[in-house]
């Protein structure tokens, strides 16, 4: 009876008003359509579209839409938001030709199609048809998360259609803003200069000003919770400010994201959790959301709500197609990456929402638009979601295929030691950042006790325990080892041959001269016999904040054996980092490097520097923000040069503010038994041939 009357004192009348029955019905749904649908290759956008009909207001009605429209518009913020984040602005400016080109593509075509189909197949006047285009030349980056679970969002194919979907939406919502204030008699000189120059302020505000802002919270705050915050607080507020200029709040979001784009590394525990939160609530909600305004019934009740439906879903799809068609054959792209192109561009949403909501308020819409619009955007979402799908599976697969063959050759195993818990986030950032792709590279976190007391032993598994946490945030994995042993030297040593370590990723710091001791023990003990690269680096802020990294490279570096391993790391860094490096050599250095960034492109700069006689002359082009790398050498190497061993002095005399890592390098002679060599026989025969260096370059650097 207590059951029975608990019951009834609950409240199932239709819809749901009970939030905890709302968000129980919405995440049953975010949970198994994906797990259902998976089963059949169907995409789970599809699936959270069709659940969002079925429970709407068209379908079952068991929830108001208005309980999570609030949700849904974050999630397309945060579509918007992700694509400004992960897209590799380096190849973003690039390719900023190719963008432009391909935006203007999906936008003429759509709109000369679309006028001609509306004022001569629907006899719609020309004002009115002029509007319905600009719903085909807008769309909306709906099937970025898949293309992103996939890992191919780097791809130029990703990159240009997201550069152009800027410049889409830029034009077509301006179409829609030229339209409304003809229809309203408001267009002249003073419109066009009030939108300009409050469209100039907006750009300038978010691209130049939340950068400044970013780094330096970035740098006085480091709780997880407050900078995830600052994040949304920086989306919204740019979101604002696009509106506040008089255009959608989805240009601010995107441009957002372009701004914190250098400050939130692709390898950061940040970055984990934006894709996280977005991927596990805002976007699956969006996605319910659009499906809730579907109403199928109209359809069969309305031959000319059909007719018009049928005309906005093929214009709308053929026009997107030709564009993405026209694109594949300028830029010579493959059949996949026209499918990716054509799949993230075919899908309507954000914008078409919005322009048809304000052309049918304003009268230039009528009820059959209305609903045409409603079905266009199931069609077209359906659409870029399977072939979305297809062409980021097929692109994955070949990636992959290519690292497997890669990672065949050369096998990462990277040790971290570390003493103190202060700073192993520091550590473990770095070596995560370093880290190439590829399943069987391993990381290690190592503590060396000289002691078994009970005290150390504690302190050892807090350390180990701190570092898997920040590796998993990250969604890397670390192993932890607790080495007993006479001296801290002696064990890692041992622990490097064991392990087959490749890289050695060590701290220092510059209090009291601890760098000079710490680096004569190091090199007269740990670097004689454990022939790993090995970096030794002083974080004095944040890797994220960083603005360049500068590389001082001795002559004749690349006539080593170890030149190629710490290059791949420090490509590895600034790609994972979006940081462009600045290399200081001499002439004929810089000219292999120069090779290497041909084909394997990132942002560098590079300045002859032969003389180390004149090394504190490069004190006056390093900057606050700067992190200095040096390459060092061992005595009777080729690249060796004297004045290496007053490295330390010049760091801890005029360098005491600025990140700091010093390199290694493997190099032939080194060690008892040459540990990297020996657990990649391959290596040495591969990479002594100098003749064949590009070759084995590009097969090392495919990794990426």
């Amino acid at each position: 009876m207590y059951i029975i009357s608990l019951l009834n004192a609950l409240d199932f009348s239709l819809p749901f008003h009970d939030y905890i029955l709302v968000f129980s019905v919405i995440f049953s749904i975010i949970l198994f359509a994906p797990l259902l649908l998976n089963k059949i290759r169907i995409p789970h956008l599809i699936g959270l579209i069709i659940a969002g009909a079925l429970i709407g207001a068209n379908g079952f009605n068991i929830i108001d839409r208005a309980t999570v429209e609030l949700y849904g518009s974050v999630g397309l913020l945060y579509i918007m938001f992700l694509a400004g984040l992960e897209i590799d602005l380096d190849d973003f400016k690039k390719n900023s030709g190719k963008s432009l080109v391909f935006g203007l593509y999906t936008f003429i075509i759509p709109m000369a199609i679309g006028t001609f189909g509306a004022y001569y197949l629907l006899d719609f006047p020309l004002m009115t048809s002029i509007l319905l285009a600009s719903l085909f030349a807008s769309h909306t980056l709906i099937a970025y998360p898949i293309v992103s679970r996939f890992g191919v969002s780097k791809n130029i194919a990703v990159n240009i259609t997201v550069g152009g979907t800027m410049i889409t939406d830029i034009l077509a919502l301006l179409v829609l803003a030229v339209i409304v204030g003809m229809s309203q008699g408001e267009i002249n000189n003073e419109f066009w200069i009030r939108l300009g120059v409050s469209f100039a302020i907006f750009v300038a505000i978010v691209l130049f000003i939340f950068p400044l802002i970013g780094r330096w919270f970035f740098k006085k705050f480091s709780d997880n919770v407050s900078q995830y915050i600052f994040v949304l607080l920086m989306v919204f507020f740019g979101s604002f400010l696009a509106e506040a200029a008089g255009i959608e709040a989805i240009i601010g979001a995107f441009l957002a994201g372009l701004s914190l784009n250098r400050l939130i590394p692709h390898t950061s525990p940040l970055m984990n959790r934006i894709e996280f939160v977005g991927n596990a609530l805002f976007i699956p909600i969006f996605l319910i959301s659009v499906g809730m305004l579907i109403d199928f019934s109209v359809f069969f009740s309305d031959v000319r709500t059909l007719f018009v439906a049928i005309f906005m879903s093929f214009t709308g799809t053929i026009a997107k197609f030709i564009a993405a068609f026209l694109a594949q054959k300028t830029f010579k792209f493959s059949k996949d990456q026209r499918r990716l192109i054509f799949g993230l561009s075919n899908a309507q949403a954000a914008a078409t929402l919005a322009a048809v909501l304000v052309g049918f308020n304003i009268g230039l819409f009528d009820e059959s638009v209305l609903n045409g619009t409603i079905l266009m955007i199931l069609v077209t979402c359906t659409v870029a979601s399977f072939v979305a799908q297809k062409g980021a599976e097929n692109i994955s697969k070949q990636e992959a295929s290519e690292t497997e063959a890669s990672d065949n050759e050369i096998k990462e195993n990277i040790l971290i030691p570390i003493n103190t818990i202060a700073i192993t986030d520091d550590m473990i950032e770095l070596g995560v950042t370093l880290k190439s792709k590829g399943k069987q590279n391993r990381m290690f976190v190592l503590n060396v006790l000289e002691s078994n007391e009970y005290s150390f032993e504690k302190k050892a598994e807090k350390i180990i325990e701190q570092a898997a946490k920040t590796a998993s945030a990250t969604d890397n994995n670390v192993e932890g080892l607790v080495r007993f042993d006479v001296n801290v030297v002696n064990g890692i040593s041992s622990v490097v041959h064991e392990q087959k370590i490749t890289d050695i990723i060590m701290g220092m710091r510059h209090k009291d001269n601890f760098i000079e001791s710490l680096l004569f023990e190091t090199n007269n003990e740990l670097l004689e016999r454990c022939n790993a690269t090995t970096f030794i680096y002083s974080p004095k802020q944040p890797l994220n904040t960083i603005k360049r990294h500068v590389l001082i490279v001795p002559d004749k570096a690349e006539k080593e054996i170890g030149f190629v391993l710490w290059l791949l790391k420090i490509w590895n860094l600034a790609r994972n980092t979006g940081t462009s490096l600045v290399f200081y050599s001499s002439a004929e250095t810089l000219k292999v490097i120069r090779d290497i960034n041909q084909q394997h492109p990132v942002s560098c700069e590079f300045h002859n520097f032969d003389n180390w006689e004149e090394f504190l002359v490069l004190s006056r082009e390093i900057k606050n923000d700067d992190n200095i790398i040096i390459v060092m050498s061992r005595k009777a190497m080729p690249s060796y040069h004297t004045l290496m061993e007053k490295i330390p002095d010049y760091l801890n005399k005029y360098f005491t503010n600025n990140n700091s890592i010093l390199i290694y390098p493997v190099q032939v002679g080194v060690g008892e038994d040459k540990g990297l060599l020996k657990s990649n026989p391959s290596l040495l025969d591969s990479l002594s041939k100098l003749d064949s260096l590009g070759k084995n370059i590009t097969k090392l650097f495919k990794r990426k």
